[in-house]
């Protein structure tokens, strides 16, 4: 019977301990525009998430733009200041886009440039569904582009910052005419937001 209790309690404490482990982390970007929320997948990719992670908490994100709107395709941010003054990081990621994840509307992947393991704080938001992007083969035309997240509200602002009117900025083309600015963007404290739901209902 005792052995019995303890493989009970034991089942009992892993799962309350896988369930807390795998609760999701979500970010809030603040735009000038309305605000998105982002769920990370840390379990699929890893490095991306918790780059990501870092750089929001550092405040990295805090004041930039999304520098490059293009409507049907995506929006990309992260990496730029108003006036595209750039921000500077000596940061480069391994590529997880083998990770099984695809490239769909409403999915959060790392901007790159050529060598398929260059991504840093650079990210991009599809407002369709962008197959092209995807993973194919190891090799670098077949890499694609990670992806890590997706959005679970504020789909609508994305959708009409790809919209807003474009031009060039010096070598930059698919510049915002007025700045999509993220004001902040932060940690969701999923904890923290059930137990002031639970405090409003005990009242």
């Amino acid at each position: 019977m005792k052995s019995l209790i303890l493989v009970l309690g034991l089942l009992f404490f892993g799962t309350a301990a896988f369930a807390q482990s795998a609760s999701p982390e979500r970010v809030v970007l603040q735009t000038n525009h309305g605000k998105i929320v982002i769920e990370l997948d840390l379990a699929k990719a890893p490095r991306s998430s918790k780059s990501f992670l870092e750089n929001v908490d550092a405040g990295i994100y805090n004041g930039s733009i999304f520098h490059r709107v293009i409507p049907n395709f995506m929006i990309q941010g992260g990496g730029f200041l108003p006036e595209m003054k750039p921000i500077e990081t000596d940061k480069a990621l391994i590529n997880e886009a083998d990770n099984g994840l695809k490239n769909l509307r409403g999915t959060v992947a790392m901007a790159r440039r050529a060598d398929p393991d260059s991504a840093s704080i650079q990210f991009f938001v599809n407002v369709v569904d962008n197959a092209a992007l995807d993973h194919t083969s190891k090799s670098p035309q077949g890499w694609g582009y990670a992806v890590f997240g997706r959005v679970v509200e504020g789909m609508d602002v994305a959708d009409a910052i790809s919209k807003v009117a474009r031009g060039r900025f010096g070598a930059f083309g698919d510049v915002p005419d007025s700045p999509v600015v993220v004001e902040s963007a932060k940690r969701l404290a999923l904890d923290h937001a059930d137990d002031e739901e639970s405090s409003a209902a005990e009242e």
